[in-house]
């Protein structure tokens, strides 16, 4: 089986989430990556995908560094170079027999570049549903294992519960 590796336009993905636009338009970009790191690291501990940030200098000059949040790897790339030429670059080097990259953008000239070097590509509105659905699925996930742990945790068997409830339910009749 094939590695996944999800590859992240991060402005184009800020400028396309409704809330994350909010943010931008507020002039808080910094707040707008943040939220947008939080929720794609979520999304990667839940699936399993390793995720990178891409970020190009529009907003952020001279600052080329990449670093680990959130156990994502986030790239700025440097002064003069956009996210765009990085992704096609790295796209590139990463797509290999081992490891499938999918790239996250709703540049269409971005995708058609991506997708003839063999990576897949998600519009912004694909990742936005897919972060969605698996932030239902945790939600879910962590409502069932509340309810486990507090019967694990309970001084009663599983037979003593059933009679409790019938009883219950024969109280709740009157």
């Amino acid at each position: 089986m094939r590695k996944e590796l999800l590859i992240v336009d991060g402005y184009n993905i800020i400028g396309a989430w409704p809330h994350l636009v909010k943010l931008k338009n507020q002039d808080k970009m910094e707040d707008a990556r943040d939220s947008l790191l939080h929720e794609l690291s979520n999304y990667q501990k839940y699936t399993g995908i390793k995720i990178h940030v891409v970020f190009d200098a529009q907003f952020v000059p001279g600052l080329q560094q990449s670093y680990q949040k959130y156990q994502l790897t986030v790239i700025f790339t440097k002064e003069g170079e956009t996210a765009d030429s990085y992704i096609e670059r790295v796209v590139g080097i990463e797509n290999t027999i081992v490891t499938q990259v999918t790239v996250a953008t709703s540049d269409l000239a971005e995708q058609w570049i991506v997708f003839q070097k063999g990576a897949l590509r998600k519009s912004a509105n694909e990742l936005f549903s897919d972060v969605k659905r698996i932030k239902k699925a945790i939600e879910a996930d962590t409502q069932q294992y509340r309810l486990q742990s507090n019967r694990r945790n309970s001084p009663w068997s599983h037979r003593q519960m059933d009679k409790l409830e019938k009883l219950r339910d024969e109280l709740t009749k009157y």
